[in-house]
C-alpha cells in the first residue's frame, strides 16, 4: 500500500508539525540533555550555543573544542548583566575567566556575589537573544556558552548538531498553545468528601497541566476559578517558606462550599523558572536576598509565567466568564484580552508564619499582591513596627 504524500513528496509532514516547530522541539530536547545547539540567522550566520547547566571541565572542554577557532563567550540576560555591575538592554557577552574553568563560569552565571571579574567581550544579536529564550523554556539557567561558527559543517561532531532558525524560536511560545489538547480525565474524590475531575492537558512539548473541576460548576454563570502554579515544596511536601499548599487546600475548600468551580494547576513552578532554578533562587534567599531579587540575579525576570495557557484550557472546557480567587492582579491581567471574561476577584488569604513573612511582605510591597491581612499583621503591636520598614527589610 503507497503511502499518501503532499506537494512536497513528504509523507504527512503536515500531521506531525512544520520543520520549523519540529527542530525547535530537537532543539528543546538537546539543551534538557546537556547538548549544544547551532542557531542561524537569515544572512548566514550561525552561533553554536549550550547553556551553563550541568557544565563541568568535560564539557567544557568539548565546547572549546568544537567551537575552534572561535573564542568562546557567556552570554546573560540584562538582568543578569546588571546583578553583576553591567548596565544593558539586552543579552550581554561576558569573557570567559581566565583560570577557575566551569566552576568560575558557573559563579558568573549564578552567584549573588561572584567573585570572577565580568567583563563585557564583544556585541550580541537576536541569535543569543534566541538561545536565552530556548533555555528559559527548556527551564535551564538563562545563561550559555557561544560561539560563532562559519557553518554547521564545520562543526565535528556525532551525531550532528541540531540547527534551529532564530524565527523559529521567537514565535514559538506563541503557537504552541493552540497545540494544547485534553489528553485523559477521571473521578477523582479528595480527602474531606469532596467530589473532583481531573481533566489532564497535554501541549506540543509533552508539558502536563491538570484543570481540577471541584463539584458541578454551573458554566452558564461566572465560574469561580483557582490559577495555581504547581508547587512541590509547598504543595505536596507542606513547606513553610511560602503560601501555596495553604491557598490550595483553601481554595478547594472554598469551590466545593461554593457548589463548584475549577483550579487549574499549571506547570509553572517557581513562578515559571521550573524546580531546579527555584531552588537556586531559594539558596540566594537564604544569603539575604528578597524572592524578587532573586530571580532577577539569576537572569530570569521576576515572574516568567505567561497566563495564555490558562486561557486556552479554560476555552477547552468551554468555560468564557470567570471570578479568580487570587491575590495577586496580574493573573486577571494574564487573562483579560485573551477570550476570557474575568468579572471580579475574590482573596484568598493563607495563615502568616515566621517562615513565609519575608516572603509574603516581598509579593505584598513589590509584587502587588493583595494582602491585606499581611498589612494588618505589620501593624500590629510586636510586629514590625511600620509598613515602611518592612519594605525596606525585603529589598
Amino acid at each position: 500500500m503507497s503511502k499518501s504524500k503532499n506537494g512536497n513528496g513528504h509523507a504527512g509532514s503536515g500531521v506531525f508539525g512544520s520543520p520549523e516547530r519540529v527542530l525547535v522541539k530537537r532543539a528543546l530536547a538537546e539543551f534538557r540533555s546537556n547538548r549544544p545547539v547551532i542557531f542561524s540567522s537569515l544572512n548566514g550566520k550561525f552561533l553554536v550555543a549550550l547553556p551553563v547547566d550541568g557544565l563541568d571541565a568535560a564539557r567544557l572542554h568539548a565546547f572549546e573544542h568544537l567551537s575552534e577557532p572561535a573564542r568562546p563567550r557567556l552570554v546573560v540576560t540584562a538582568r543578569r548583566a546588571r546583578a553583576l555591575g553591567i548596565e544593558a538592554n539586552g543579552p550581554v557577552a561576558l569573557a570567559l575567566p581566565q583560570v577557575g574553568g566551569a566552576e568560575a563560569i558557573l559563579s558568573l552565571a549564578e552567584d549573588a556575589r561572584s567573585d570572577e571579574p565580568a567583563e563585557v567581550d564583544g556585541s550580541t544579536d537576536s541569535r543569543a537573544a534566541a538561545a536565552i529564550e530556548l533555555a528559559k523554556i527548556a527551564q535551564r539557567l538563562p545563561a550559555l556558552l557561544i560561539a560563532e561558527i562559519d557553518a554547521p559543517s564545520s562543526v565535528l561532531i556525532e551525531p550532528p548538531l541540531v540547527v534551529v532558525p532564530l524565527d523559529a524560536v521567537m514565535k514559538f511560545g506563541r503557537t504552541d498553545l493552540h497545540s494544547l489538547e485534553i489528553a485523559s480525565e477521571a473521578n477523582v474524590p479528595l480527602a474531606g468528601g469532596i467530589s473532583t475531575r481531573f481533566v489532564v492537558f497535554r501541549d506540543s512539548i509533552g508539558g502536563g497541566s491538570v484543570a481540577v473541576i471541584v463539584g458541578t460548576p454551573d458554566l452558564s454563570k461566572p465560574v469561580p476559578v483557582r490559577l495555581h502554579s504547581s508547587c512541590l515544596t509547598g504543595d505536596v511536601f507542606g513547606s513553610s517558606r511560602c503560601d501555596c499548599g495553604d491557598q490550595l487546600r483553601l481554595a478547594t475548600k472554598r469551590l466545593n462550599e461554593e457548589g463548584g468551580g475549577i483550579i487549574l494547576y499549571l506547570e509553572q513552578e517557581g513562578r515559571g523558572l521550573g524546580l531546579a532554578n527555584k531552588m537556586r533562587a531559594y539558596a540566594l534567599q537564604d544569603g539575604g536576598l528578597d524572592t524578587v531579587d532573586a530571580n532577577t540575579t539569576l537572569g530570569f525576570d521576576d515572574d516568567e509565567r505567561d497566563y495564555g495557557i490558562a486561557a486556552r484550557m479554560l476555552q477547552k472546557l468551554g468555560c468564557a466568564r470567570v471570578y479568580l480567587m487570587t491575590n495577586n492582579p496580574a493573573k486577571l491581567d494574564g487573562l483579560s484580552g485573551l477570550g476570557i471574561d474575568v468579572v471580579g476577584r475574590m482573596p484568598l488569604h493563607a495563615p502568616i508564619n515566621a517562615h513565609n513573612r519575608r516572603y509574603m511582605t516581598a509579593k505584598a510591597m513589590r509584587a502587588g499582591h493583595k494582602l491585606d491581612h499581611l498589612m494588618v499583621a505589620l501593624t500590629e503591636p510586636g510586629e514590625v513596627p511600620s509598613v515602611a520598614r518592612a519594605a525596606e527589610e525585603v529589598r
